[in-house]
């Protein structure tokens, strides 16, 4: 145990913890795999929400980088973050915001996938006088938003970008329903298809006369199981920072690179139930269920040890707004552990992302051993 780990004894529960050395050997992972296929990295923030973490995921910690919010944006371009992609659909009622970011020094870029978008883009450039750069958004493979690849609306989104006083940027897609997918195999067909989609929508873009600078594509699956990207120019992704069960149960991750965990405290016990009663409830491991449709299902999070060893078969069942029930996975066998009052665990989660943003900071254990427990702010908004 490190000195760091001894510390969490210290902490008030629920207390958010990050392990580094697991958070920086899943970054180092990705860069040199998204390395090796001849594209530039683009890490999505939307998950770590840390200025800290943002200068270990960044190239020299200025981008390019991806954001799920506005105040992502802000916070980030104000760390020095220079180039920037929001990649939620533009709304006319941000765009004077996202106007006030570019006027700072900051490429901010935004994505739409309707002519009404592009126009509203075309029409605030014109007024502002600055051209704001877009991404025509891709639907790969029918996830959510997005321009269907070969739909003639491509070229006339592009054109009302590229005519107007605003700047036609680039094709993006997200390949979002390889989180239903195990294995490496299924992720390499969703990679494939998600470049396949942006690289002809690109083309056709291109043929048509049009600018296609930027040719965008990632999931979290997809970038770490492609084999090539000819015609991409860069690749997305977030939670692998982190990963988390879901992760881990399509087969992206093993559960010690989940680097991210709940410290929580055993607060009583429902014997004849076999349950143990801990203080952290949704509020704290968040709602998310996103292991329930999977092979193995793992309630609220896994049940680890103070020091982050996993307990077998121990997992929450059962989620309150600051209860959280835990109990043996359903048909283990075996007894219940003697976690006596006050005992210390650590849980995993479902999705990094919801589990983060139910806290305000990090309680880090850095990779050198030696070194103190460190905490590290987190924000949240839009």
């Amino acid at each position: 145990m490190s000195f760091a780990e001894t510390q969490l004894k210290n902490l008030q529960t629920p207390a958010l913890v990050l392990d580094e050395a697991k958070m920086m050997r899943n970054i180092q992972r990705l860069a040199k795999q998204v390395d090796g296929l001849g594209v530039s990295l683009r890490p999505h923030l939307k998950t770590v929400k840390s200025t800290e973490i943002s200068r270990r995921l960044l190239t020299d910690g200025s981008g390019p980088a991806t954001v799920s919010t506005l105040i992502e944006a802000e916070v980030f371009a104000e760390a020095g973050v220079k180039d920037i992609i929001y990649a939620v659909g533009i709304t006319p009622q941000k765009l004077d915001r996202v106007a006030a970011i570019r006027s700072k020094g900051c490429d901010l870029a935004v994505v739409l996938d309707s002519v009404a978008q592009a126009h509203a883009v075309a029409d605030a450039s014109a007024r502002l006088g600055l051209a704001i750069p877009a991404l025509i958004e891709l639907d790969c493979d029918g996830h959510r938003s997005g321009v269907v690849p070969g739909d003639p609306v491509l070229l006339e989104i592009g054109r009302v970008l590229h005519d107007g006083a605003s700047e036609l940027r680039g094709v993006l897609t997200h390949a979002g329903e390889s989180y239903e997918i195990q294995g490496r195999h299924g992720h390499e067909i969703f990679t494939e298809q998600e470049r396949d989609a942006a690289v002809q929508s690109a083309n056709a873009l291109q043929d048509a006369g049009m600018p296609c600078p930027v040719v965008s594509v990632g999931s979290t699956p997809t970038a770490h199981s492609a084999r090539k990207l000819d015609g991409v120019t860069e690749v997305r992704a977030g939670v692998y920072a982190f990963f988390d069960l879901v992760q881990a149960g399509i087969g992206v991750c093993d559960l010690d690179d989940i680097a991210l965990s709940v410290l929580t405290t055993v607060l009583g016990h429902q014997h004849q139930k076999g349950w143990i009663i801990v203080d952290s409830g949704w509020m704290a491991l968040s709602q998310d269920r996103g292991t329930a449709n999977q092979r193995i299902d793992q309630g609220y999070g896994v049940v680890c040890d103070e020091a982050g060893q996993m307990i077998p078969d121990l997992i929450v069942i059962k989620a309150n707004q600051e209860h959280g029930i835990i109990a043996r996975r359903p048909g283990s066998e075996g007894k219940l552990p003697a976690l006596p009052l006050g005992t210390r665990l650590r849980i995993l989660p479902n999705h990094a992302c919801a589990m983060a943003a139910q806290f305000t900071e990090y309680n880090v254990i850095p990779a050198d051993h030696e070194a103190d427990l460190c905490v590290w702010p987190r924000f949240g908004g839009w």
